[in-house]
Order: structure tokens, then C-alpha cells, then sequence
């Protein structure tokens, strides 16, 4: 086993923006080293060494190799002095989760090339409600479902939705682009001068944050209207 550090700082001297737990909220976790996100893991070190330096020992047993990490019992992590039963499990669990996350699918984005695409994505969402309920598609790059979420829910006649709470939600996301979506109950297809103007409004909002608004569909059980391809979105 590795002597001891001959230095030690308590984390809570340390300067704000390298404690492991600050630095991960100013910096996102890609900033943190693996000794500091273990270190984080472990929420304590020993007299001698702080949680960080902790995290370094155990690390430099294995060569730094997380695989290697992975591989040592709860025995064998509980022979480094200041790692008890509920700190090995915290590793391990930790590491196991990474595995398994390792194993994971992730899960196939629809992919929305065409307004015929985006009716059949938000239909399920739409279909016989006596209401109208404006929604928003978020896109990647890639024109990707990122998220579909409802804006606002308003009358027979009419709903009515901001502006800022579209482009605050596509922001969050880290949309490249934006569909809109409404219904019309009665059925009628075409827009109203409302609608165009609402359209409009997001279009030039869109286009000061670099998200712009990829189409805007009236939904009814029947059909679509597609303000991109009638032209009115370019």
C-alpha cells in the first residue's frame, strides 16, 4: 500500500473552484478528473488525506484503469485506511452502474424529414381532444426529437402561446430547431390570421436566438396544414 501523503490540505481550505463538488457546478462534470469524482463519491478522506487524495491511492493501485477498479471486491477496497463498508459499496455501486449503463441501448430518436413526419409524431398527443393545445417539437441538428412538450391548453376557439416560454424551453435543451404545433377541434385546415401572425412572431424570435422555426402545422383528425410547405416558412 502507498505511504501516506506528507501534505494535507482539507478540501475546505482549498481555493472554491477546485473543490470537486464546486468545480463540478461552475465547470460540468467533464471538468472533474476521476480522482475527484471518486473523491466526491467517497465525501471524506482520513486524517492524513483528504477524500481527493483518497481517490488518487486507490486509483494508483489499479494503475488508474477504471476497468481494474471495477474488478476489486469490497474487501479489496476496504483495505485502503479511511474506506469502510459504506464507502466501498458507494464505489462499487457507482462503477456498476457505469457498466450497465455501458450495456444500455440508448433508444433510436424519431427522425422528422417531412410535415407528414411531425403529424404522425404528435398525433397520439392531439387526437380527439374538444380543446385546443399548442405544442412544440424540439429538433437537433440532425432534425431529431429531442422533447414534445405542450405549451398551453386554452377553449374551443383559441390558445395562446408566449414566445418566451417556447425559446426558454428550446434553449434548455440545446435545440438547433423548433416545430410548432397546434389543433383546430372544428376541423378547419386553414390558418387564421392569428395563427399567421403568431407564426410570424416566432419566426423572427427564432431567428435572434439561431433557433429557427422549422414548420408550424394545424393538426385536425383529418389532415395537416403545413405552413413550411405552403410556402410561408422558408
Amino acid at each position: 500500500m502507498p505511504e501516506p501523503y506528507k501534505s494535507y490540505a482539507p478540501i475546505t481550505e482549498w481555493a472554491e473552484e477546485d473543490r470537486p463538488r464546486e468545480k463540478l457546478l461552475l465547470k460540468g462534470r467533464a471538468a472533474l478528473s476521476d480522482a475527484e469524482l471518486i473523491g466526491i463519491l467517497l465525501g471524506s478522506g482520513t486524517v492524513s488525506l483528504s477524500a481527493v487524495d483518497l481517490a488518487k491511492q486507490i486509483l494508483a493501485s489499479v494503475g488508474h484503469n477504471l476497468n481494474e477498479l471495477a474488478k476489486l471486491s469490497l474487501k479489496d477496497l476496504e483495505k485502503f485506511k479511511g474506506i469502510g463498508q459504506a464507502k466501498a459499496i458507494t464505489i462499487a455501486a457507482a462503477l456498476e452502474l457505469g457498466r450497465r449503463r455501458k450495456e444500455a441501448e440508448l433508444p433510436k430518436r424519431e427522425r422528422i424529414t417531412s410535415s407528414a413526419d411531425a403529424y404522425r409524431i404528435i398525433q397520439p398527443h392531439l387526437l380527439d381532444l374538444p380543446h385546443e393545445e399548442f405544442w412544440v417539437i424540439l429538433l437537433n441538428r440532425a432534425n431529431e426529437v429531442l422533447r414534445k412538450q405542450p405549451i398551453s391548453s386554452g377553449g374551443v376557439s383559441g390558445t395562446v402561446a408566449d414566445p418566451k416560454i417556447v425559446f426558454k424551453l428550446a434553449l434548455e435543451h440545446l435545440a438547433s430547431g423548433v416545430i410548432l404545433v397546434h389543433n383546430h377541434p372544428s376541423g378547419n385546415l386553414q390558418p387564421s390570421q392569428a395563427d399567421q401572425a403568431l407564426t410570424r412572431k416566432m419566426k423572427e424570435a427564432g431567428a435572434v436566438l439561431d433557433i429557427p422555426v422549422v414548420d408550424h402545422l394545424i393538426f385536425t383528425e383529418r389532415g395537416h396544414y403545413s405552413f413550411r410547405d405552403e410556402g410561408l416558412i422558408l
